[in-house]
């Protein structure tokens, strides 16, 4: 199915919209990452009431709200918390308390792994930037749908611009994700998680990175189009301007060659009986009445 150079300018200011609205959400939330952590209970006292352990006289535990726990491996000393990590900030879920506690990941990383963290955080910025610029062109590319030449000029910037902010994209995410990783095995031991996955601001981010790669593909498609037909137009222009030229030659060689013989045969005939035509250019136009030449010839016989 054909579409227009219009049509196709908007499904690419539709897709990198879509592009620019899940990366600004994924970069603002913190569900990236999000799992469970397994951290020993605190001591019972005043404030905490619950999750915790208190020793009785004896020395022996008593926990509160008693769960099914291991009590071989020693899980009635620990408690599961939910957490959920982002660029920004890691936020755990608070055991004694109605709420969160929140706190830099940046901190919680590695030294040798923060500046790939801010390399990360920049790319993403980046990525946005050019996901901005990216939309702003393809926006006045409609606005210039009628002039070719404009819009062509705008539709190759907005194609160079949002495959820049894909690459980039994907390089953020790669980073990040490899920071998290290594924050798993070699972060603080109280924020270690027993177990995660990737949460919805993770695919928020990846979904952004394949509208953005769609959105490049489409604009560069629309620009491909639009110069093969372009060109396509042009060709048969010179193609049928060549025929019209081919055409007139052609009969005004027919026109000149008719003219030439038609004096080639005057010629010849002038110069077939040369005498004659002498003789009638030098005699005077006279008219001679037959009928009185026997008057003339019976005056002269009497």
């Amino acid at each position: 199915m054909k579409t227009s150079r219009k049509c196709r300018a908007m499904l690419a200011v539709g897709l990198n919209s879509v592009a620019l609205v899940f990366s600004t959400t994924a970069f603002i939330t913190t569900y990236w990452c999000e799992g469970i952590q397994k951290v020993p209970k605190p001591n019972c006292n005043k404030e905490t009431k619950f999750n915790c352990i208190n020793l009785n006289s004896s020395g022996t535990v008593n926990v509160s709200r008693p769960n099914q726990y291991s009590w071989d491996t020693g899980d009635e000393k620990f408690v599961f918390r939910y957490f959920h990590t982002g660029i920004w900030y890691s936020c755990e879920e608070n055991i004694n308390g109605i709420g969160e506690k929140c706190r830099k990941f940046i901190d919680l990383a590695p030294a040798s792994e923060r500046s790939v963290l801010w390399l990360a955080v920049i790319s993403e910025v980046l990525y946005i930037v050019l996901l901005v610029v990216g939309f702003s062109l393809m926006c006045l590319e409609l606005f210039h749908s009628n002039n070719v030449i404009d819009g062509l000029k705008l539709n190759a910037f907005a194609a160079v611009f949002t495959v820049l902010s894909g690459l980039l994209g994907m390089v953020a995410h790669v980073m990040y994700t490899q920071v998290f990783q290594v924050t798993v095995s070699l972060g603080p031991e109280e924020w270690r998680p027993d177990s995660w996955d990737y949460g919805w601001s993770f695919c928020l981010a990846w979904g952004s990175f394949t509208c953005c790669m769609a959105a490049s593909v489409t604009t560069l498609n629309s620009y491909t189009k639009t110069v093969i037909e372009f060109r396509h137009k042009r060709k048969l222009y010179q193609h049928n301007l060549r025929e019209e030229q081919m055409f007139v030659d052609r009969e005004a060689i027919n026109y000149f060659r008719e003219r030439s013989i038609h004096s080639l045969s005057s010629s010849l005939e002038v110069f077939a009986d040369p005498t004659m035509s002498t003789a009638k250019s030098l005699m005077p136009e006279t008219s001679l009445d037959l009928s009185e030449i026997p008057e003339v010839l019976g005056e002269d016989r009497c």
